[in-house]
């Protein structure tokens, strides 16, 4: 006889699963491998992109990566990776300061940093870029503009040349339109001319 329990079949003291709770059971088990391995690929990932450079900080938002930043000035990892000249200078670098020489200290910087502050902060040129495009955005808005004026507007109504305009506006003081505040508070009636 067969009992159910919670997708559990027992028959003469053998258990087997129901083939509905058994396909959960393995989604489940694909999903923690799924997890497992993309966790250490995302460590092999971040190994592959600092390569076998050294890992000096926290970093910017805790990421191991290279960032040259002036509100952010101590990246994560060293900017060169760890070569057997760059190796004998940190050896080197241990000891006294004064027997190191400008190029040395020089190429300890640089092996640790991409640029120096005032390079970080030299002009790059882009405001020229960002004005060119904009420029080249407007004229194009401009030529719009015209293609739609000519090809797609109707021309404008007769009532707007200036004899109809100002046949309507004097037809508007004849008819003493608005007399308290508007256009025909501006007319003196008995000169026939504005206020």
């Amino acid at each position: 006889m067969k009992i159910c329990r919670d997708g559990v079949y027992q028959a003469k003291g053998e258990m087997a699963l129901n083939p509905v709770f058994r396909r959960a059971l393995a989604l489940q088990f694909q999903q923690i491998l799924k997890q497992q391995v993309a966790a250490g690929s995302t460590a092999a990932a971040i190994i592959s992109k600092i390569g076998n450079r050294e890992v000096v900080g926290y970093g910017f938002n805790g990421t191991k990566c290279y960032v040259d930043r002036i509100d952010f000035p101590m990246p994560a990892v060293r900017f060169k990776e760890n070569t057997p000249d760059v190796m004998a200078l940190r050896e080197k670098e241990k000891g006294d300061w004064n027997k190191l020489t400008i190029e040395e200290k020089k190429a300890l910087y640089r092996a640790s940093f991409c640029q120096t502050f005032s390079e970080i902060q030299a002009p790059t040129g882009e405001w020229k870029s960002v004005l060119g495009i904009s420029l080249i955005i407007s004229s194009l808005a401009v030529w719009v503009y015209l293609v739609m004026k000519m090809y797609v507007y109707s021309p404008m109504p007769d009532t707007f040349t200036p004899e109809k305009q100002a046949a309507q506006l004097q037809r508007i003081i004849d008819l003493r339109g608005n007399p308290v505040e508007g256009i025909s508070s501006k007319w003196d009636y008995e000169k026939g001319d504005w206020k």
